[in-house]
């Protein structure tokens, strides 16, 4: 089972802390202990939790529960997107449910039962994604990236695909390095399908545990687990009649890539804790930055599912390839920013034209978009200089084009921005345009 999220476990018990830190290292990605709570803020502030377990008494011989229920206010207040479980006593019971109503997510009673508290935690991780995804998503549509198709040879390459396979019900595989505008390109086929008027519903594949990929993806009845109130309807069903887009789908494990195949070919899911196959009807439309037919080929993804997806495959092309797009890229971006953050009209001089033209973009469409919102941020007049766009220049990024392949050339991204970040893996995935369960693994699949 994959390791995903990050848990921060607060008890002044050291045994107990040691005992849940080694029971929960087995299901998060990165688990940190602290002794005091003094501490929870400014941990939260260097890097960022998807879930915090919090005891409700720190001082001996008192058991009132009001350093916890300060504490979760403290969190809740200062930082909404991460989910707080409580540690409580038995005699706190009444007290924990009044924390809930106060935004904890679940209270875990001690002496605990293990599999009740990781339901408990891993829960909360859940809740944590889908709220996280539902900020992107609207975050996305006040951000989003218009369908551009510019002037290139290559984008008209693709246009022509799009408007020959926009309106069938092929399964599309979108491939391209991170940043070319996969998701962008996605919403532009469906905005062109027949099945324009129902939902779009975007996944990252590579943010779901492996251990909630059939209740993500496929949905859940009231009982079938722990914590499991109510019905719940997956990804499938709520794309039905319309389309489904699984970003990162290269990331899928050889046994989650097997369920998927399984619900592709009957076109039909079943919803954990039932036995009723339910049908559902949705065009698929898959996307990665990696080689499946490398993948295939070293046996890491398998061939008959790489069929399914792959009716029609698109290659998106970088940003490098594509030059004659830039300046009027960057200028749709300079007129949505400098609008954002009412700086007036502005206009880029021509070294910052030149700069723009020179550079290699290796984060392609989206490092340009966050590029040029920084020198709108950081421009004092109504020129946009080159000075602005802290750019390198073209001697010193040529060298890395001998990068030779995808994967050493996004490991070297990351690296960088872990760098010039200093380790704040929030900001690293906000200057890379990923979620931060997104960058946790691609940190352990290179080893970072």
């Amino acid at each position: 089972m994959a390791k995903q999220g990050r848990l921060v476990i607060v008890d002044d018990n050291r045994g107990i802390l040691s005992a849940v830190k080694l029971l929960a290292e087995k299901y998060f990605a990165s688990v940190e202990g602290l002794s005091s709570p003094n501490l929870l803020i400014s941990e939260l502030r260097s890097q960022a939790a998807d879930v915090v377990l919090l005891d409700m008494n720190f001082t001996a011989g008192v058991n009132t529960g009001n350093e916890g229920l300060y504490w979760l206010k403290q969190m809740v207040e200062k930082f909404p997107e991460t989910k707080v479980v409580l540690f409580t006593a038995y005699a706190d019971i009444d007290l924990a449910v009044k924390a809930m109503q106060h935004g904890a997510v679940d209270f875990v009673v001690k002496p605990w039962d293990n599999e009740k508290l990781m339901a408990a935690l891993q829960n909360a991780y859940s809740l944590s994604l889908d709220e996280n995804r539902k900020r992107k998503k609207e975050s996305n549509a006040r951000d989003e990236v218009p369908m551009f198709w510019g002037q290139s040879a290559a984008m008209s390459r693709v246009r022509d695909v799009v408007e020959k396979v926009a309106t069938t019900d092929a399964n599309i595989l979108l491939t391209g390095e991170n940043g070319t505008g996969k998701e962008v390109l996605a919403r532009e086929i469906h905005r062109l399908s027949m099945r324009r008027r129902a939902n779009m519903v975007c996944v990252d594949m590579g943010a779901i545990p492996e251990s909630l990929f059939e209740s993500e993806l496929f949905g859940f009845k009231k009982g079938a687990f722990t914590n499991a109130n109510s019905d719940r309807e997956g990804k499938f069903l709520k794309a039905s009649g319309g389309t489904l887009f699984m970003d990162e789908i290269g990331n899928l494990s050889q046994a989650l890539q097997q369920k998927m195949l399984v619900a592709l070919q009957s076109r039909s899911i079943v919803p954990l804790g039932s036995d009723e196959a339910k049908e559902v009807d949705v065009r698929l439309i898959a996307a990665t930055n990696r080689d499946l037919f490398k993948m295939v080929s070293e046996g890491e993804f398998r061939q008959d599912l790489l069929y399914r997806i792959n009716t029609i495959h698109i290659e998106l092309p970088p940003l490098r390839n594509r030059k004659e797009d830039i300046l009027p890229l960057a200028e749709i971006f300079l007129a949505r920013y400098a609008n954002r953050y009412n700086k007036g009209e502005l206009r880029f001089t021509e070294e910052a034209q030149q700069a723009m033209q020179n550079h290699i973009w290796e984060g392609n469409v989206r490092e340009l978009q966050h590029t040029i919102e920084k020198a709108v941020i950081m421009a004092d007049n109504r020129d946009v200089g080159a000075e602005q766009l802290l750019l390198q220049s073209s001697a010193t990024s040529t060298p890395k084009l001998e990068v030779s392949t995808l994967e050493e050339m996004e490991r070297r991204m990351i690296s960088e921005a872990m760098a010039s970040s200093n380790g704040n893996m929030t900001t690293v995935a906000q200057q890379l345009g990923i979620s931060r369960q997104t960058l946790y693994n691609k940190i352990k699949r290179y080893g970072l």
